[in-house]
C-alpha cells in the first residue's frame, strides 16, 4: 500500500490584501508552502506529494523547490479554476491503487503537524475516510439569509459539531469515484469530505488542533509565527 498526499495550491489568496499569493508570503523567512511541504516529507510513509498549482507558477515553484532542497518526492502538476479541480488533477497524476491512501491538505495551513498526519493516515486505514477535525467550541446556530439579515431557526448542540480541518484522507479508489460521480452530477463541493459523504460513504474524524489553522486574512502570519516561537 502507498501513501500520497495532494496540495492543492491554486489560490489566489485576494482576502490577504497582498500582491502574492498567501502560499509564497513569507513566514519566520521561508514561503508558507515550503512549511508545509516539509512537514509531509518528514513522514517516510508518504510515498509523494503532489503540488497542484497555477499553470503560470510552474516554472517559479519548481525553482523555489530547488532553492529550498525540496527535490525529491514532489511532483508538480496543474491546478484547476477551483480546489476541486485542483484536486482532481492530482488525483489523474497519481499512479495508485484502489487501496492506497490519499491524503489532501490546504497548502496554506502550515502548522500541521506530523503526529496528526499520522493519526490521519491510520484512521483511513481503519474507516477508509478520514478528516482531521476540530470540535466547536461556540454556540452555533442555524439561520434564514432575508432581505433584513439572518434569522436564528434552530440551535444545534455543539456535541454534534466539528470545524473541519485537513489533511483529509481516503482509499484512491473511494476518492476517485466520488470525484468521477460529482463531475458528472456537475456537483461542487467544499471539501473532499462533502464529495465523499455524497456518495453515501462514511467519513471518520481525527482530532485537530486550533495550530492547524488556514493563512487566510491579514494577521494570521502573525499568529503563525507566535505558534512556531513557542514551539521552539
Amino acid at each position: 500500500m502507498n501513501i500520497y498526499a495532494i496540495l492543492p495550491a491554486a489560490g489566489i489568496g485576494t482576502r490577504m490584501a497582498s500582491n502574492k499569493p498567501k502560499q509564497y508570503l513569507l513566514l519566520a523567512g521561508q514561503p508558507v508552502i515550503i512549511h508545509t511541504l516539509r512537514t509531509f516529507l518528514s513522514i517516510p510513509r508518504i510515498s509523494e506529494l503532489v503540488l497542484a498549482v497555477q499553470p503560470s507558477e510552474i516554472e517559479h515553484v519548481q525553482a523555489l523547490l530547488n532553492e529550498h532542497g525540496l527535490t525529491s518526492r514532489i511532483r508538480i502538476t496543474p491546478g484547476g479554476e477551483n480546489r476541486q479541480q485542483s484536486v482532481a488533477n492530482g488525483l489523474a497524476a497519481l499512479t495508485a491503487e484502489p487501496d492506497d491512501i490519499v491524503l489532501v491538505h490546504d497548502a496554506v495551513r502550515p502548522l500541521i503537524d506530523a503526529d496528526t498526519i499520522n493519526r490521519t493516515i491510520d484512521a483511513v486505514t481503519q474507516h477508509g475516510a478520514a478528516i482531521v477535525g476540530l470540535p466547536a467550541i461556540d454556540t452555533i446556530k442555524q439561520v434564514d439569509r432575508t432581505a433584513h439579515g439572518a434569522l436564528i431557526t434552530s440551535t444545534i448542540p455543539r456535541e454534534y459539531i466539528v470545524h473541519a480541518q485537513t489533511p483529509q484522507g481516503f482509499r484512491y479508489g473511494l476518492l476517485r469515484r466520488s470525484f468521477d460521480e460529482a463531475a458528472a452530477d456537475g456537483f461542487t463541493g467544499t471539501d473532499e469530505s462533502s464529495v465523499v459523504e455524497r456518495a453515501g460513504h462514511p467519513v471518520a474524524v481525527v482530532l485537530g488542533s486550533p495550530r492547524n489553522f488556514k493563512v487566510t486574512q491579514p494577521g494570521d502570519l502573525e499568529l503563525a509565527e507566535f505558534y512556531l516561537r513557542q514551539s521552539r
